[in-house]
């Protein structure tokens, strides 16, 4: 209580007790509304976080699963775009939709060598692994000879069939295939199966068969591999009773020498269309490659039609066959060298004159230049060279370019700055004259590799493109009479039209010879159970 002498003061006092008291319950106040506030902002940006989350996860499920979850939304109206956003937008790629993965048990891991071309390469992933490259050897010339890259374009480029078999194998074994690596101790370890093909295309348009990984698990990696080569000529049976147990034990099973090939018939027609899938539609060539592929054939197409020539004499072709036929003496010894030098080649002395009367030589420019007229080709045509440099230079190819002045080849129609891209890669070189071979009115080849094959199937699976298949030792034969005037001019002509006019690439029956898988027809030269036929049932002949 304040006396009365001092009420002024005491009264004083107390409004500043009651002072401090409402300015100690207002800190409080505050305090209290700024951990309110605290909590409150930390809640929005909770929410704010959650909201932006789930925003993002339907937007991924919309650009997934597509469109169709949100068709109760109004359509958007249409808006005119300026021409040249028109064009750029017409120049990207159409979005593919992904098959749904497949979902089963994995029995182990599957590894793939491959070693020889491009056509090696792509046959093997059909069984196992995806790794290939044409079937033919595998050449070291470039350290060994010094022989440039050219020189050997088709045996780095195609068999495509190796990594077909590998996939389906893989898939008929349920196991993981991993991405493959080319022979490091071969020419062709110029370049990676990414170097070539589209990697990411690969594995995803095969998700709903079989699963494929870039590289191994790092679980995996330290393990021990099992290694050995498949057996040639191979039927599902082997795979599933020898190669199968082997995974199951080991886990990692590495596959080498895979230029052994799965059989080409016996074989359930689920495998045989996976294989199609995986060569027709798997297997895309990097989007430079194709790239310049189309800039190649637009340019082609400007001026008309043309023929793709595959006119196999290059020197490592040569050298491999032993054919040397209008060589000189000095020629001869250099493709001797060359085939005694190299340990992968088993045959070592071989008669060229007997094996080309056989049949088994690629036909010589002016071989073929002869029969390229008596087949009535005109002689203005644009003709595409789809090979590497020819052995024996200008002065072998005079008698074709006299017959054909328009022959043309990729060197000669693109720019240096095209091809910057692809220097020392025989792989991607020999993928452009793929693409072009494929887009050609005509496809001619000098001798049945598997470059030839493979093209050979693939436009069949196109629509059945003319595809001329020579028939070498009858040509060699009637060019003997017409060179010693056995047969005029008109007699060998008419023979040559009469003897090919079935030879064209149209639908047949493949051949089968029980027993005997090299001497019966390639599965990818002609994938008859894959193609839709355009003129009524399979023929025999």
């Amino acid at each position: 209580m304040c006396k009365g002498e001092d009420f002024e003061k005491c009264e004083y006092r107390e409004t500043m007790k009651v002072g401090f008291k409402l300015m100690g319950r207002v800190e409080r106040l505050k305090s209290s509304v700024l951990k309110v506030n605290s909590w409150l902002l930390i809640i929005r940006a909770i929410v704010t976080a959650l909201v932006w989350a789930s925003a993002v996860q339907l937007v991924g499920i919309w650009l997934i699963r597509g469109p169709s979850l949100f068709n109760v939304w109004p359509p958007c109206t249409h808006l005119e775009l300026p021409a040249h956003a028109v064009e750029l937008t017409n120049k990207l790629p159409m979005p593919i939709a992904l098959p749904p993965k497949r979902v089963y048990k994995n029995n182990g891991y599957l590894m793939v060598s491959c070693n020889g071309g491009l056509n090696q390469m792509r046959a093997a992933v059909s069984s196992s692994h995806f790794i290939t490259i044409l079937d033919i050897l595998t050449f070291s010339f470039d350290v060994l000879l010094g022989l440039s890259p050219t020189t050997m374009l088709f045996y780095s480029l195609l068999d495509f069939t190796q990594i077909c078999d590998m996939v389906a194998v893989a898939r008929y074994l349920n196991v993981t295939l991993i991405v493959p690596e080319l022979d490091k101790n071969s020419f062709w370890a110029a370049s990676e199966f990414q170097d070539v093909f589209d990697v990411d295309h690969f594995i995803a348009s095969l998700r709903d068969e079989v699963r494929i990984l870039r590289i191994l698990p790092p679980k995996l990696k330290k393990r021990p591999a099992y290694s050995l080569p498949p057996v040639s000529w191979s039927n599902m049976s082997y795979y599933l009773h020898q190669i199968l147990p082997l995974v199951q034990k080991y886990k990692v099973v590495h596959l080498n020498k895979t230029d052994a090939r799965v059989a080409n018939n016996g074989l359930p027609l689920e495998f045989q269309k996976l294989r199609c899938r995986v060569n027709f539609h798997a297997l895309r060539f990097t989007s430079q490659i194709e790239e310049v592929g189309r800039k190649l054939v637009g340019i082609l197409r400007e001026k008309g039609p043309f023929l793709a020539l595959h006119l196999r004499y290059e020197m490592d072709m040569l050298a491999f066959s032993g054919c040397s036929h209008g060589c000189s003496n000095d020629e001869v010894e250099e493709l001797t060298r060359m085939r005694y030098a190299n340990p992968l080649w088993k045959i070592k002395d071989i008669n060229s004159e007997t094996k080309r009367l056989e049949g088994l030589c690629p036909l010589t420019p002016e071989e073929t230049a002869l029969v390229l007229v008596a087949l009535g080709v005109d002689h203005n045509v644009q003709i595409y060279i789809a090979a590497g440099e020819m052995y024996g230079g200008n002065r072998r190819m005079e008698g074709l370019k006299a017959a054909f002045p328009n022959l043309v080849r990729k060197e000669t129609l693109l720019e240096p700055s095209d091809l910057r891209f692809f220097p020392n890669h025989s792989s991607q070189m020999a993928a452009l004259d793929y693409l072009v071979s494929l887009e050609s009115d005509i496809f001619i080849p000098t001798y049945d590799g598997n470059m030839a094959k493979v093209v050979e199937g693939h436009r069949r699976f196109l629509g059945f493109k003319k595809t001329v298949l020579l028939d070498r030792r009858l040509l060699i034969g009637l060019i003997e009479q017409f060179s010693t005037g056995s047969l005029s001019w008109d007699e060998f002509s008419y023979i040559v039209k009469e003897a090919h006019a079935n030879r064209m690439g149209s639908p047949k029956e493949r051949v089968s010879v029980p027993d005997k898988p090299k001497e019966e027809d390639y599965f990818y030269s002609n994938p008859h159970e894959c193609l839709q036929l355009l003129d009524g049932p399979l023929r025999t002949t």
